[in-house]
């Protein structure tokens, strides 16, 4: 039997500075530009908001909303949403949107981990690849239990960790690894992580795995658009060497093709995610 030394058994965990962490964040997300890349997300909205049975004239909260596809899917049910991000320009976007489609919905600039809300606002909370990537996981949870009423329902739509989005984010995290305790978004994914996020807070918890299909021309097409939009492929990218770049480059091709089912030319590649429904106590 190994003895395991007192001084490295009893050392602690790493502690990342989640508030510088977020602050880099913000500007990833502020990077490229995710509404190109949102905007082909729109029926995962459209089916969070059927799964969570929204109703006219609810008040509904759409968390780190990006460019509004979720916000837009809830107005659309003639609710009376408002939608949250800390990025400005992403905001801006939402609301070209609402106006395109003559739509009434309001828009704040806040932190998911912090919102501008009082306890219980809402009827609702839904958050479409939004929520998941907030540094402080237990500290989100907490905020989207205290906004929503009791009673009332919190809708989310995480990637898997075993679904391509999801092998993207630890292809991503082998290459440029993470600061030292950094919790994966990808957890979100699973519904033991969820079921230990919102304890205490939840009357009954549904879940159900989906898909999304992404649809490209091929997977260098793939490439160049979550280079050029998508924040964090857009700002590994800018730090990677060409050597390095060249190497991701070469490795996410092949992880595209493994789960490329199009039987074409074209790449269509289906990515798993975590629908979750919550009752709030």
């Amino acid at each position: 039997m190994t003895t395991v030394p007192v001084s490295q058994s009893s050392a602690p965990l790493p502690v990342p500075d989640l508030a510088a962490i977020k602050v880099r964040q913000q500007a990833t997300w502020a990077s490229g530009d995710y509404a190109v890349i949102g905007t082909t997300l729109t029926v995962v909205g459209e089916s969070l908001c059927e799964a969570i049975d929204l109703r006219a004239g609810q008040t509904v909260l759409d968390v780190a909303c990006g460019n509004g596809a979720t916000t837009l899917a809830a107005a659309r049910r003639f609710t009376k949403v408002t939608g949250l991000d800390y990025v400005p320009s992403l905001l801006a976007r939402a609301e070209e949107r609402a106006r395109a489609e003559r739509l009434d919905v309001a828009l704040v600039e806040g932190d998911a981990e912090a919102m501008p809300f009082v306890d219980g606002q809402f009827d609702a909370a839904i958050s479409t690849f939004g929520v998941m990537f907030t540094p402080d996981h237990a500290r989100a949870a907490r905020e989207l239990a205290r906004v929503v009423r009791s009673g009332g329902k919190i809708g989310l739509a995480s990637w898997t960790p075993d679904g391509f989005i999801g092998q993207v984010f630890a292809l991503v995290g082998r290459t440029m690894p993470p600061p030292a305790g950094m919790k994966s978004p990808s957890l979100w994914g699973t519904v033991p992580h969820c079921e230990q996020l919102f304890e205490g807070a939840v009357r009954s918890l549904r879940s159900v795995h989906r898909e999304f299909a992404f649809r490209y021309l091929s997977a260098a097409h793939f490439i160049d658009v979550f280079r050029a939009f998508y924040g964090p492929i857009h700002k590994l990218y800018g730090a990677l060497s060409e050597e390095k770049a060249a190497a991701f480059t070469a490795e996410l091709t092949d992880l595209i093709e493994r789960f490329n089912r199009s039987g074409d030319e074209t790449v269509v590649i289906p990515s798993k995610y975590l629908e979750l429904v919550i009752h709030r106590r």
